[in-house]
């Protein structure tokens, strides 16, 4: 069986991960079959590295990842024959570090907020229980999330509309940002999970001895679309309640609309992706 010239990005927290709860059995098929046809699968993901770690070892997945919304770019040492310019030696990867280290995100937060008298409590103010009971995580995958190396994620304790326009440009006043996820707001410098997505194709391309190489990215949520748009194709799934994300459909016009949602609609998606070669 030929080998497929595809690398897949997804959200692992959201496909094999929902609520802190392993649902990859879901999936096994297509995992199967990505595996058999030498297809690269590649987390894309919010989560820290700690969080990505132990879906992959559920999984058996050995290829590079992306953490904390594109803050860094993890590398199986041996992974790729080629030197990854500006990558950094971490455990057992080379890391590919986008974004300004967590230590110096969580100051730059409080620096911020003090300027824009924002009221604002970060991951790093918050115990492992407090994170779960805000998250709905279990106590173990909470205490993953704390684990943070680039992206602080936090939340206005006061008034919010006023309070983040303020804090918005306090931000980047210093060369920080902040952007609303689906629970929290965060905090960062450099981190892009668009930027992280073109740069491991770089590397899959530079590997002389894999071709060439197309991305495709699977998702259904607004916050997963950097991820989507720096893909060469896209597959959108439904939400939980069968209907697309409208507002990320249309900031998406080529994607194509899979049939169903859920870790099931992940499955056949990969499945029909492999089964047209394309």
């Amino acid at each position: 069986m030929l080998a497929l010239p595809l690398v897949v990005f997804t959200e692992p927290l959201d496909v094999f991960l929902p609520q802190g709860h392993p649902a990859e059995r879901g999936a096994s098929e297509a995992l199967g079959e990505l595996e058999r046809r030498l297809v690269p699968l590649i987390f894309a993901s919010r989560g820290t590295r700690v969080e990505v770690e132990f879906v992959r070892r559920r999984i058996g997945n050995r290829h590079p990842f992306i953490t904390e919304n594109g803050g860094g770019v993890f590398v199986p040492e041996g992974y790729f024959r080629q030197r990854i310019p500006g990558a950094a030696a971490i455990r057992n990867y080379h890391c590919v570090s986008l974004a300004k280290p967590y230590e110096q995100a969580c100051s730059a937060l409080e620096e911020a907020a003090h300027e824009a008298r924002a009221e604002v409590v970060g991951f790093h103010q918050m115990s492992t229980k407090e994170i779960a009971e805000n998250t709905g995580l279990p106590q173990k995958i909470a205490e993953m999330a704390r684990l943070r190396e680039y992206d602080e994620p936090f939340f206005f304790a006061g008034e919010e509309e006023a309070a983040s326009r303020k804090l918005e440009l306090a931000a980047r006043t210093h060369g920080w940002r902040i952007a609303r996820g689906e629970r929290f707001w965060h905090f960062n410098s450099g981190a892009d999970a668009a930027v992280a997505v073109l740069r491991v194709m770089e590397m899959y391309r530079a590997d002389k001895h894999r071709g060439r190489m197309r991305s495709v990215a699977i998702g259904w949520s607004r916050h997963q679309l950097p991820m989507l748009a720096a893909a060469g194709r896209t597959i959108l799934l439904p939400k939980d309640d069968a209907n697309y994300d409208e507002d990320l459909a249309e900031k998406l016009p080529a994607a194509r609309r899979a049939a169903e949602g859920g870790i099931a609609g992940w499955n056949r998606a990969v499945m029909e992706l492999i089964e047209g070669g394309q």
